[in-house]
């Protein structure tokens, strides 16, 4: 009889709350803890928006007791994750929300200094933290940082955390001002939907889907090196690229997923050369039907095989990753439930020994007109970017999608090299620009929301 990863956890996890105190994660959270658990310093995964404000329009005291009544009412905003016997849980812990200024140390500015903040997070603290800092006593501006560990958050998370701040900073909001009872019903919502995602895991974990995996994967392999074989360039950790392309169109998103795939086989081509099938991980999902839009973490990584060097024309079955992204993606979808951790089990039993489960790179895709700007005093925040945090992969690619499309790319620094990073991006651009229509913008297919993390 099969037991899938699932099956398995829901069985340790019940066995250990029997008096209810614990909470379960899900499969994306359940990978998250492990990442964790692999990574020399212990980092977590943390998805940082950042924002713009005319310096002295922030009140800290005022933006620490908003961000508690969030924390109050939300239980993935106030959860610590503990590893207990071996089994992932979470804990309920205060609704404390730390809203600091970070001082610039000497030769330091604000993206200096938030990074600097950012990389000393500590595992086991809040869910939720706060950062402003500016470039010294005579910036006209000064950066907020609004950052979440990715355990508790997802896209769809972070549209309600910015949007609720807002309203929760206007109406002097803290703790103390949420309802008991509502506290209690987000509370029940919460672990209701936690575990329906988990029963709709077991139920992607069949042993049909997982045979589809094992064949789709069979053929994967780490193209990621060892640390420490290239030399650490001087500069920052990570470089990055970016640029923003016109929509034709003019008049909204025209870009389909799986043109997005092809750009990325394309960008991993440049770097990696022809003859290898990549590990390219994308985020997909959501919270399942019956669930109540709760805060938290419920997009599963998806894995795609870039079969680098492969004509772009040829229509392939599941074991042939070489062929258009679009004709094995829509099979894909229908399987995008199964856990990541089951994905990488049965791939590498089926013959993907050369995978440890590491991804080559990562695509995220946003839509910006889901997500309104973080207001406080009446001031939108200008979002921006802080480049240089580490990137669990040797590249990144986000892709936000509007009026415009704004393609992004970052890297590690000591596992990509310059030179090839910059290639990929252009090689990458090339092939969105021409998947652009020249007529009306179509529908786009494209998962949740999703930040890339550090």
């Amino acid at each position: 009889m099969h037991s899938s990863i699932t099956g398995q956890y829901l069985t340790r996890y019940q066995r250990l709350d029997e008096s209810g105190g614990l909470l379960p994660v899900t499969g994306a959270q359940r990978r998250f803890v492990l990442v964790r658990s692999l990574d020399r310093a212990g980092r977590p995964d943390v998805v940082p928006l950042f924002f713009a404000f005319p310096r002295g329009t922030v009140d800290l005291t005022r933006l620490r007791a908003a961000a508690g009544s969030l924390a109050a009412l939300h239980p993935a905003l106030r959860a610590r994750t503990a590893v207990l016997r071996g089994t992932p849980v979470q804990r309920l812990g205060d609704a404390e929300v730390p809203a600091e200024r970070v001082e610039s140390a000497p030769g330091e500015d604000a993206k200096a200094a938030l990074r600097r903040a950012l990389g000393r997070w500590p595992a086991d603290g809040t869910p939720l933290r706060l950062y402003l800092a500016d470039d010294g006593p005579d910036a006209a501006e000064e950066v907020l940082a609004v950052a979440l560990d990715h355990a508790a958050c997802d896209g769809q998370s972070l549209a309600r955390i910015t949007e609720e701040l807002t309203a929760a900073y206007r109406d002097g909001l803290g703790p103390a001002d949420v309802d008991p009872g509502r506290v209690a019903a987000e509370l029940r919502a919460y672990r209701e939907a936690v575990l329906l995602q988990l029963a709709a895991e077991e139920r992607a974990s069949a042993p049909a889907a997982l045979a589809y995996w094992a064949e789709r994967l069979c053929g994967v392999q780490d193209m990621t090196p060892a640390a420490g074989v290239r030399p650490v360039p001087a500069g920052l950790p990570t470089g990055a690229a970016e640029v923003r392309i016109p929509v034709p169109a003019g008049d909204g998103v025209a870009l389909p997923f799986p043109a997005l795939l092809e750009a990325c086989r394309a960008a991993v081509g440049a770097v990696h050369g022809p003859g290898h099938v990549v590990p390219v991980g994308y985020p997909w999902g959501g919270r399942p039907a019956a669930a109540e839009p709760v805060l938290g973490c419920f997009l599963n990584t998806v894995v795609f095989p870039a079969a680098t060097g492969a004509p772009a024309h040829r229509q392939a079955g599941p074991a042939d990753p070489a062929g258009d992204a679009a004709t094995a993606w829509w099979d894909d979808l229908d399987r995008a439930d199964t856990p990541f951790d089951e994905v990488v089990r049965a791939a590498r039993a089926a013959g993907a020994t050369a995978w440890s489960g590491r991804m080559d790179a990562l695509l995220t895709v946003e839509d910006r007109s889901r997500r309104a700007p973080l207001r406080l005093a009446g001031v939108d925040g200008r979002e921006v970017s802080v480049d240089g945090r580490p990137v669990r992969a040797p590249f990144a690619v986000s892709v936000s999608q509007g009026a415009d499309v704004e393609l992004r790319m970052v890297w590690d620094r000591a596992l990509t090299d310059d030179a090839a990073a910059h290639d990929a991006f252009g090689a990458l651009a090339a092939r969105v620009r021409s998947a652009l229509p020249s007529g009306p913008a179509g529908p786009v297919i494209a998962p949740a929301g999703h930040r890339p993390t550090s």
